[in-house]
Order: C-alpha cells, then structure tokens, then sequence
C-alpha cells in the first residue's frame, strides 16, 4: 500500500512538471501580434508589442516553481541517484546479507553496523573478540564483496559502510 502511495505521488510529480513546463513554454513563446492595414495599393505591417500583465508574470512565476520542485522530486526518485537507498534501508539490506557470512565476517559486519557504519579498524578487535589478524582477512573478504570500505587515518584505518 505504501509503495503504491509512493508511485502515485511520482505519477502526481510528473504530471505538473510537464502541465509546469507547458504552461511556461506556451506563456513564453507566445508570438507577437502582426497587425495587416490595408490602405488602396499598399499595405502596412504593424507590430504590437505585447507587455506581461501581472497575472501573466504570476503565472510564469508559479509555474517555474511548480516545475522546479516537481523535477527535484523526480530526479530524487530516479534509481541510480544514490538517493532512493536511505541508510535506513541500506542497513536493512545488511542485515539480510549477514547470516550468509562466516562467524568472524558476522561479529565484524554487525559491529560497523551497531557503530551507525563508521568504527576504526583498532577498535574491532576488542568489540567482537576476533583476533587482529583474522580481523584483518575479514575485512579483506567483506571488502572484496563490496559491502565495506577501509580508509587511511593516521596510523589507523576507519571502516565504513559503501
């Protein structure tokens, strides 16, 4: 039910970005009028410019930021942002992911994790009672597999989520 709310709000979304757009366009290149006299044997041209009323200006203005915002909502939908995965759910996907890992590779994931995804590498061993060394080829593996990422601080590292 939700994820159908969700799909209505883009659907919503894309539809006044687009009736946005339109009206701005069609606000915009609305041509001048060409007024055609006809005098005997000539004939005169005469352009009127239109000026923007007030309404007109107001129209544009709302609909520009109709527009605007709706497209914000939009790209922020669109996978492959990196923002339709809150961390909420990225620590949702983890927890999925860890009774398939080793015991040693479960204690150190379930650290970071508990850690809101950033602990110092030092810090791990004393945690989750795995000596530093298999701390060290655990954290290889979850690397490898994309679920960590280790960064050089001083004479340490920091583990955080990816």
């Amino acid at each position: 039910m939700k994820r159908l709310a969700q799909n209505g709000y883009t659907l919503l979304a894309a539809a006044l970005f687009f009736a946005s757009v339109f009206t701005v366009a069609l606000k915009l290149m609305n041509p001048t009028e060409i007024h055609i006299h006809l005098q005997g044997q000539q004939t005169e041209l005469s352009q009127i410019l239109r000026e923007y009323t007030i309404y007109d200006v107001a129209l544009l203005t709302t609909a520009a930021f109709t527009a605007g915002i709706t497209a914000m909502h939009l790209i922020s939908k669109r996978p492959g942002t990196g923002l339709e995965l809150p961390y909420q759910q990225k620590i949702a996907e983890y927890q999925r992911i860890l009774p398939t890992l080793k015991p040693d590779e479960q204690k150190i994931l379930r650290a970071v994790l508990d850690s809101d995804g950033l602990i110092a590498q030092s810090e791990l061993s004393t945690i989750t009672g795995v000596s530093k060394p298999n701390v060290t080829r655990a954290l290889d593996l979850l690397e490898s597999r994309g679920y960590l990422e280790r960064r050089r601080r001083g004479m340490g590292n920091i583990i955080m989520l990816k």
